[in-house]
């Protein structure tokens, strides 16, 4: 029986850009950086939620892609084709205006949604989109 997700990926063009967005902006925290030969294993977190992690992975051919596959996807990626998902906070808008400030780019200002107090979307510097809802 399956009783929980761990880890979801969020496929990022670089790796280290990655980390300081998810950590220096967001506020995450790092879980796991390890190397192995040419593959990096790198996981962040919020500090509130330790039992779920986000693989940052990078886009390369390899085991996962072949090369026209791998150039597809970082074309997706980058032009904000993919929906991530959802972020949320206890208090949108002071929440926008700390992100705001940290220098991420939102679209549009938080407002009021028939299924949140309020919701804004804003995009990682890999060009995910992710919606940061107050319920």
């Amino acid at each position: 029986m399956i009783t929980r997700l761990s880890h979801a990926t969020i496929y990022v063009l670089n790796q280290d850009e990655a980390l300081d967005f998810y950590t220096g902006k967001l506020g995450f925290e790092v879980r796991t950086d390890v190397r192995m030969g040419d593959y990096r294993w790198l996981t962040v977190g919020p500090k509130e939620q330790p039992e779920l992690e986000f693989i940052l992975s990078a886009i390369t051919p390899g085991m996962m892609f072949d090369d026209a596959s791998a150039t597809k996807l970082k074309e997706l990626v980058a032009s904000g084709k993919l929906g991530m998902g959802v972020f949320e906070t206890p208090d949108c808008l002071a929440t926008y205006e700390e992100l705001k400030g940290k220098g991420v780019v939102f679209y549009g200002e938080p407002k009021p949604q028939p299924y949140a107090a309020y919701e804004v979307v804003f995009k990682d510097n890999s060009g995910n989109w992710f919606s940061l809802c107050q319920r």
